[in-house]
C-alpha cells in the first residue's frame, strides 16, 4: 500500500527561495554574475545589500545617506568606490570620521601613500620617520607634516572665520580641494572635493576626534596666546549639525513624501549619527515618523559585546531608527568593508542607471526652515520651553 505524503501547511513559504545551484565560476564571469550566484552566509547577505541598492535605492524619490567609519580613506576607497558612488547619484549626504576626512586631504594635495606591510617594526619606522596604518606607509614629514601645513593655511582664510556645522566646513574645504584636484592633474580623488561639486553635504559627528579638529584648536590656542581672539574667529557647532541632518530626513519623508535609505559602513559614531536622526524626529522634536526605511550595514562587530558597530536593524526598530515595518528592507553583512564595499560600487553602477544628485547642500536654508516649521506645529511643549528661555539672562 503506498503511504500518503503529510501535507504541511505554510511549508513552501519556507522553500519558496531559489535553489542553490550555481554556475560554475569561468572567464566569462563578471562581478554582476558572481554577486548574483552568492548564496549563503556572509556572501547571500553581499548579494542581498546588492539587490536591495538596485532594487530600491536606485528609485528617485529615495534620499541615500552614506557613514564612513575605520580607516577607510587612506586604503583608496574614496577614488575607487566612493566618489564613483557618489557620482553615481547613490549618496546623497555623508556622516564620516574626522579621520577619514582628514586622510583623504593627502590625495587631493598629491601627497603619496604607499602599499606596505603590517609586520614591520613600528620602533624603526619611528626611527626612519614612517607612519603606518596596518599595511598602509606613508611619509611623516612629507605626508603627514604637509598636509597639517597646508590645512592650517585653509584655515585662516576669510571663509572660515565664523561659527559654523561641519556641514559648512566640509563644503568650504571641498571647495579648496576642488581647486588642488584640477592643480594636480590627478582627476576625482578627494571625497570633499566631489562632495563640493555634487552639493552633497558632509557631516562628523565628533569633530576634535581628528587631526583636522587638532588644528583647529592649535589655531585658538595661537590666537588666544597672542590676543587675536577676533581675528580667527572659527567655531563648529555641533548642534547645527544635529538639526541641518534631521532637517534631510524629515523633508524626504514628510515633505517629499519619499523614502530614506542609509548605507552604514562600519559602525561607531558616524552610524549613529546618521540613524539618531529619526530619534531627533520622534523623540525630542515629538513630530510623528516611523524611521528609515531602507537599511544596509557592511560591518565586522557582533551586537552580543555593546559594541554600536555591530547594532543589528531589528535593535535599532526598538529605537524608532528603523521602521519596524520595513525590517524585511535591511541587511547586515558581517565582512571586510574594504573587500564588500568595492563589490557592492561595481554591481551598482553596472546594474542601475545614474541617479540626479539632489544637491541638499544647496538647499540647507530651506531644509531648516521646514524643520523649524514643523517642530513648532507638533509640539505641545514649545509655549512653555519658549517661557523657560525667555528667563535666561540675555547674551552679553
Amino acid at each position: 500500500m503506498k503511504s500518503k505524503k503529510t501535507v504541511c501547511p505554510g511549508k513552501k513559504q519556507y522553500l519558496s527561495g531559489k535553489r542553490i545551484l550555481p554556475a560554475p565560476i569561468s572567464r566569462g564571469t563578471d562581478i554582476v554574475k558572481l554577486i548574483d550566484n552568492m548564496d549563503a552566509y556572509n556572501s547571500g547577505r553581499l548579494r542581498a545589500a546588492c539587490h536591495l541598492l538596485r532594487d530600491k535605492y536606485s528609485r528617485e524619490n529615495v534620499t541615500v545617506g552614506l557613514s564612513l567609519a575605520g580607516a577607510l580613506t587612506p586604503a583608496g576607497l574614496g577614488p575607487s568606490a566612493i566618489i564613483p558612488l557618489m557620482n553615481h547619484g547613490f549618496v546623497d549626504w555623508i556622516s564620516a570620521t574626522g579621520a577619514n576626512m582628514y586622510h583623504d586631504l593627502h590625495f587631493a594635495f598629491n601627497l603619496p601613500m604607499h602599499r606596505g606591510s603590517h609586520l614591520v617594526d613600528d620602533a624603526d619606522l619611528r626611527k626612519k620617520g614612517i607612519t603606518r596604518i596596518y599595511d598602509i606607509l606613508f611619509d611623516y614629514e612629507d605626508v603627514l607634516m604637509e598636509t597639517d601645513r597646508r590645512l592650517r593655511k585653509i584655515l585662516v582664510r576669510p571663509e572660515f572665520q565664523k561659527e559654523m556645522g561641519t556641514r559648512e566646513f566640509y563644503h568650504h574645504l571641498g571647495k579648496v580641494m576642488n581647486e588642488f584636484e584640477k592643480q594636480n592633474r590627478l582627476g576625482e580623488v578627494s571625497i570633499v572635493a566631489a562632495a563640493y561639486r555634487l552639493g552633497i553635504p558632509i557631516f562628523t559627528s565628533s569633530p576634535g576626534d581628528s587631526t583636522i579638529g587638532m588644528n583647529v584648536a592649535g589655531l585658538e590656542l595661537l590666537a588666544e596666546a597672542s590676543g587675536l581672539q577676533d581675528f580667527f574667529r572659527l567655531k563648529i557647532n555641533p548642534s547645527l549639525d544635529v538639526n541641518d541632518s534631521t532637517a534631510i530626513i524629515l523633508n524626504a519623508k514628510r515633505y517629499e513624501k519619499g523614502k530614506t535609505g542609509v548605507i552604514l559602513i562600519g559602525g561607531g559614531s558616524p552610524k549613529n549619527f546618521m540613524l539618531q536622526t529619526e530619534p531627533q524626529i520622534q523623540e525630542v522634536l515629538m513630530i510623528p515618523e516611523a524611521g528609515q526605511d531602507y537599511d544596509i550595514n557592511i560591518t565586522d562587530a557582533r551586537p552580543d559585546t555593546g559594541g554600536l558597530s555591530g547594532a543589528p536593524p531589528s535593535e535599532a526598530a526598538s529605537w524608532g531608527k528603523i521602521d519596524p515595518t520595513q525590517l524585511e528592507e535591511t541587511v547586515t553583512a558581517y565582512l571586510d568593508v574594504t573587500v564588500a564595499l568595492p563589490l557592492m560600487v561595481a554591481y551598482v553602477i553596472q546594474t542601475t542607471r545614474p541617479k540626479k544628485p539632489k544637491r541638499l547642500y544647496d538647499r540647507g536654508p530651506e531644509l531648516h526652515r521646514k524643520l523649524m516649521e514643523s517642530y513648532l506645529e507638533n509640539n505641545r511643549e514649545v509655549n512653555q520651553l519658549r517661557r523657560l528661555i525667555q528667563k535666561l539672562p540675555p547674551k552679553e
